[in-house]
């Protein structure tokens, strides 16, 4: 589900969750994919309150499958003892190509594998947007800023001319 320029139009339908908003700050985005992500009862309850957090969080290899690292889930608070663990490793669910695909893209072209939002999609079934991307240097976040203040001043500026 790769798109061009790595931003995903989201439907209607959708709901986020939450949103990895320092991603796109701290790497340059190469792809955009959409996972489905293995949960626990007692986590999609806990999503539905939207009590999650990405900013840890990455995707990496382990056993020939895709897992998500360190995201954060917190413990659903009716549920029993039988709860489950807050920062556990994820499974993420996707076509044996793209994962083959994105896998590659990990280990050969050093690229990282990032969450950038959780959602529910419009049947109400959990999905991760993942992204490759490679990290950016502290001039490239400089340049980063300065484009983004420019567009807001000029912006700006357009409306008070009119």
């Amino acid at each position: 589900m790769a798109t061009k320029r790595g931003h995903k139009a989201k439907s209607a339908g959708q709901k986020v969750i939450v949103a990895n908003r320092k991603a796109r700050h701290d790497y340059m985005i190469e792809d955009v994919f959409e996972a489905g992500i293995m949960l626990v009862g007692t986590e999609v309850k806990a999503l539905r309150e939207g009590k999650a957090s990405l900013n840890d969080a990455y995707a990496g290899e382990k056993g020939g499958e895709l897992w998500l690292f360190s995201s954060y889930i917190s413990e659903y608070k009716a549920g029993n003892r039988n709860n489950h663990e807050t920062r556990r490793p994820r499974k993420l669910l996707m076509h044996g190509r793209e994962v083959a695909k994105l896998i590659g893209a990990n280990q050969r072209d050093g690229m990282t594998l990032v969450p950038l939002s959780m959602y529910f999609n419009d049947r109400g079934i959990a999905k991760v947007e993942l992204a490759t991307a490679r990290g950016k240097k502290l001039h490239d976040k400089r340049q980063s800023d300065k484009d983004r203040t420019w567009k807001l001043d000029k912006a700006r500026i357009m409306r008070e001319k009119h």
